[in-house]
């Protein structure tokens, strides 16, 4: 065959390059190969480099070590690099005997230090292919890049051409790479793990098995994930073309890479352990300080930089080293460009990451200086010019008086804006005290003194402003949410003759991405949750008086009715949110105003205690004093601990929900954090950092669920359009749509009754699960698998799997909503997470994961707390329990239609001449469908049918918008559905038939 598909021919590919532009080509084998088991060091290319540029410390060893001096080099490099890591190693060698070894030379600063220059021109790169690294196994790694002998990246290798992709070689590294092979040893040999087909890269530093958390190192594709098409070349051709050249190389391991160590704490907030993490640069972070760094070269001092990067994008770690480089930067002259680099932040988090970074890529003190006490010890930093200075926002305008003064000197001014509301320290005007007034009086204030908060971002752009132009300084301003006035000042001036960003990580690519969650995938306004709340009790035999009261409960929901909203949130809270990340989510309620607050906060601990719930408790934040009909308030009073305290004890088990007026808004990370409740009218900006809050991701955090009690869900989708690109905001999910994608699966014949019955015997037995639950689970499911692989043709496979898709999503989503019991919809819901994972992927699928509460909540509330238990002895289907005794006279029934008619007869259904419109519209839209065509020329009606009602929802969907009361009749009501569709038909078959002949 003319053609290499393999990833062989991807592997030459990579060598040919790397060797055309400096590499050598390094095979081990023989003794090097026993060598390399024993030591994961390429041992000859090693003491090739220490001869070559250390002879006179490698004579000294000799005569120490004599025959032994090999063997004595290699424990003594196999200590340190064992006890402090290769990181440190290459960058500040090993001591042998007194005699300092360097492992690597970094490329100097300046090129007038001709020795140095000739010393790093003596590195020797090595790429080697098929590495056999273990005594235990035969297993061999794709390709080894190694620098003096030491390895630093590890690549797997996979081509979509055989049906692999990147994903494979992740799973690999998971299942077949041994953390424990000193190869893989955390910290000790191998710097970064690359997962590599010609479309995407994947890195991690860390081999954990299945824990192994890989990162991707891709450059985004139109404001995505991804990459862009090259002409002639792979997608991801810069991997070895620009990361791993020379330069590159040894640019990242010298001025990159560094450890960063957190205190694992436990729920008291007592350090139990220390964790470290090797943090190697993403693709858009190195991106972003090298064309900086590249840029102040060229046109020197007083030019503004605006970095757009969105949350997830690790801006703390940017900052870090974008404040070095900015330290380090000589002109052509050999002049160091900045005098002083300030860093503005208010993040605690920068401090200790910032002098850690850069004490471990300089390895000495003093280059960072802290500014915790007054204006005169940032005088004193700035007169003795100090590399790296870290100060907060509120200093700023002393800051430019004095760089104004010192006009000899030049400064780099980098300005994080993720400053933290925590404190309240910008909202003096929140902290007032709030008398006596009502709930409305109260918002109304609350609202014109948010108003009048001096705005961080335009206070800084003010006083920039105000201080003229400075020839002596260049801003390099951070944000993830750009203003239109810190755009106008650090915005780069396009072709189109407005300000851009200098560079761009935006949230679709971070969302995309897997770094921070989209929060407006589960948004829900009150209307929809009570739309949808009804449609799930729509028609089943309930208690007549229960289901009035309960729709009466939604409907009569006043605005300021905070015991009715209570009950609602937590509730929700209790069936849905606390189920979720493995029982330690936790909700936010943000409310209208302080004294919103304070009622809250009464409120719900009035109701927690009358339920006797002694599972969740809600803390409360606000500024300044709350006084209400002659009580005063206080946040620290309500809750009984200090402000400062708040962060910390919110993040235990034992505080659930968190109540904030405007304080908590902006700058708090929680992870932890699931749901929002939203009490108050957000817009612009506000919308989307408030919103913001719940997108951190962790450990099995999979969606996040937003209940809005008071902003359309159109404002929300116009807040996020500037920093989102893409939004995906659902007005209203039906349930009846599940029957509809029920009857679509059954329909492809893949599985049957009796194999989701035996599936949800072994899920619902209460036995704990053993490896033979397991071997009769696959042989269950590989009935379906050889189906769908033998009898389905290639079109009806991606659609099964994707209806599938869309049944799983749907039916966690609506149990976000309320208790929708539907027991057979439940047993397909339990068989296709299993039958999905095994059915045979195309590229790069996403893995479909089981919904918690989906499973939560029928384990609990239906298994276990008697409302419907799932029979599994026999061969029984799954039917409610009965329960036997009392005489009680029943409830008189209803149709809960009937219910709803008698409430709302007021809302009878109506249509007019438009609804004829939309009528003729949908026969337009399906008529123009040029794929439904093809469908009708080349099938019987009978089968024909199956595509067009697939298409008629989706039109009717995508209609919603122009005329809701009709096409929500449509997909509210299945008769009146079946109806429209029975008499559209014949007309549509006909017409696309006929179409083009």
């Amino acid at each position: 065959m003319a053609i290499d598909y393999t990833e062989k021919g991807l592997e030459t590919n990579i060598e040919e390059w790397l060797l055309h532009t400096g590499y050598r080509s390094r095979r081990i084998e023989g003794t090097a190969l026993e060598d390399f088991k024993k030591h994961a060091l390429d041992v000859e290319m090693l003491f090739e480099f220490l001869e070559s540029t250390q002879p006179k410390e490698m004579e000294r060893l000799r005569k120490v070590y004599k025959e032994q001096t090999r063997e004595k080099i290699l424990e003594r490099l196999s200590k340190e690099l064992n006890s402090r890591g290769m990181i440190d190693c290459i960058r500040h060698g090993i001591k042998d005997y007194g005699v300092t070894l360097k492992l690597a030379y970094n490329q100097p600063v300046s090129y007038m230090n001709q020795t140095l220059l000739e010393m790093y021109t003596k590195n020797i790169f090595t790429i080697s292919r098929q590495v056999y690294y273990s005594s235990q196994n035969n297993n061999s790694i794709d390709m080894l890049v190694s620098l003096n002998g030491l390895p630093i990246a590890v690549l797997e290798l996979k081509n979509p051409l055989t049906n692999q992709t990147a994903d494979d070689a992740k799973r690999q590294y998971m299942n077949d790479r041994d953390p424990k092979e000193l190869l893989f040893q955390f910290k000790k040999r191998a710097i970064v793990f690359f997962a590599v087909d010609p479309d995407e890269v994947y890195m991690t530093t860390r081999l954990e098995k299945e824990r192994t958390f890989f990162l991707p190192f891709n450059k985004g594709n139109n404001g995505g994930k991804g990459n862009p098409p090259v002409l002639d070349d792979y997608k991801t051709a810069y991997l070895w073309k620009e990361i791993l050249q020379k330069n590159s190389l040894i640019d990242i391991l010298f001025r990159f890479v560094f450890v960063k160590q957190e205190d694992i704490l436990d729920s008291t907030g007592e350090i139990i352990d220390k964790k470290e993490t090797v943090i190697f640069p993403r693709y858009h972070q190195l991106d972003v300080v090298r064309k900086i760094e590249s840029d102040v070269k060229q046109f020197g001092v007083g030019t503004n930089y605006l970095v757009q990067h969105s949350a997830g994008s690790g801006k703390t770690n940017s900052i870090s080293w974008l404040a070095h480089r900015l330290a380090k930067i000589h002109d052509s002259e050999d002049n160091a460009i900045f005098n002083s680099v300030i860093v503005i932040t208010d993040r605690r988090v920068l401090d200790k990451q910032l002098q850690d970074a850069v004490y471990q890529l300089e390895h000495k003190a003093g280059m960072v200086a802290k500014i915790d006490k007054d204006s005169t010890q940032l005088a004193q930093e700035l007169l003795n010019n100090t590399r790296i200075i870290i100060t907060t926002l509120q200093k700023f305008p002393f800051i430019m008086e004095k760089v104004g003064e010192f006009a000899r000197g030049k400064y780099a001014i980098i300005i994080d804006e993720a400053h933290s509301s925590q404190g309240g320290k910008s909202a003096t005007a929140m902290t007032s005290i709030l008398s006596d007034k009502t709930l409305e009086e109260a918002l109304e204030a609350d609202r014109t003194a948010e108003e009048n908060v001096e705005d961080i971002d335009e206070k800084i752009v003010e006083t920039i402003a105000k201080s003229g132009k400075q020839d002596n300084i260049s801003f390099f301003a951070f944000t993830a949410t750009p203003k239109a006035k810190t755009l106008e000042k650090f915005g780069r001036m396009g072709e189109d003759g407005k300000p851009h960003a200098f560079h761009v990580y935006s949230m679709r690519q971070a969302i995309e991405e897997g770094f921070i969650l989209d929060v407006l995938k589960n948004y829900t306004t009150y209307k929809t949750y009570y739309k949808v709340a009804k449609m799930i009790e729509d028609d089943p035999e309930v208690s007549s008086k229960k289901a009035s009261r309960e729709i009466a409960k939604y409907v009569s929901l006043h605005p300021h009715n905070i015991a009715q909203k209570t009950e609602i949130m937590i509730e929700h809270f209790r069936r849905v949110t606390r189920h979720k990340i493995g029982g330690r989510a936790k909700a936010m309620v943000v409310t209208g105003s302080r004294l919103h607050a304070v009622k809250y906060k009464q409120a719900f601990d009035k109701y927690i205690s009358d339920k006797g719930y002694d599972d969740m408790k809600a803390v409360v934040a606000f500024s300044g004093t709350v006084e209400d009909k002659g009580v005063s308030y206080t946040e620290p009073l309500m809750n009984g601990f200090g402000e400062k305290e708040l962060p910390d004890k919110f993040h235990t088990d034992e505080y659930k929900v968190l109540l904030v007026a405007e304080k908590y808004q902006t700058g708090f990370d929680e992870p932890l954090l699931h749901t929002m409740y939203v009490d108050k009218k957000l817009d612009g900006i506000k919308a989307v950092q408030t919103l913001s809050r719940l997108n951190r991701t962790c450990k099995g955090k999979n969606d996040t669920f937003v209940l809005d009690f008071v902003n359309e869900a159109e404002d929300i989708k116009e807040a996020f359009q500037p920093y989102y690109e893409v939004t995906g905001l659902e007005e209203v999910t039906n349930p009846n749509l599940l029957y509809d994608l029920q009857r679509e699966l059954d329909a492809c014949q893949v599985y049957t009754e009796e194999e989701i019955m035996e599936v949800c015997k072994l899920e619902f037995s209460g036995k704990k699960k053993t490896p033979k639950t397991q071997e009769k689970l696959n042989a269950i499911l590989d009935k379906a698998v050889e189906r769908y692989k033998n009898d389905l043709p290639k079109e009806q496979q991606e659609d099964f799997k994707s209806t599938a898709g869309k049944f799983i999503r749907t039916y966690s989503f609506i149990l976000q909503i309320g208790p929708f019991v539907d027991v057979d919809l439940h047993k397909l819901y339990v068989y296709l997470n299993y039958l999905l994972k095994k059915l045979p992927k195309h590229g790069s699928e996403s893995v479909y994961l089981a919904d918690e509460v989906a499973l939560e909540y029928y384990r609990n509330t239906m298994v276990f707390e008697g409302s419907i238990s799932l029979q599994v002895q026999g061969g029984a289907e799954l039917k409610p329990t009965t329960h036997g005794g009392g005489g009680g006279k029943e409830e008189e029934k209803d149709k809960l239609s009937s219910i709803i008619n008698r409430l709302n007869d007021r809302f009878g259904t109506d249509f007019t001449e438009t609804d004829r419109l939309s009528y003729e519209q949908i026969v337009e839209d399906i008529i123009n469908n040029e794929d439904l065509a093809q469908k009708a020329k080349n099938n019987t009606k009978e089968n024909f049918k199956f595509s067009y009602e697939k298409a008629f929802l989706d039109i009717v969907i995508g209609r919603m918008g122009q005329n809701e009361k009709f096409f929500m009749k449509i997909l509210e009501d299945n008769d009146f559905k079946a109806t429209v569709m029975d008499f559209m038909f014949e007309e549509i078959y006909k017409g696309l038939s006929n179409k083009g002949a």
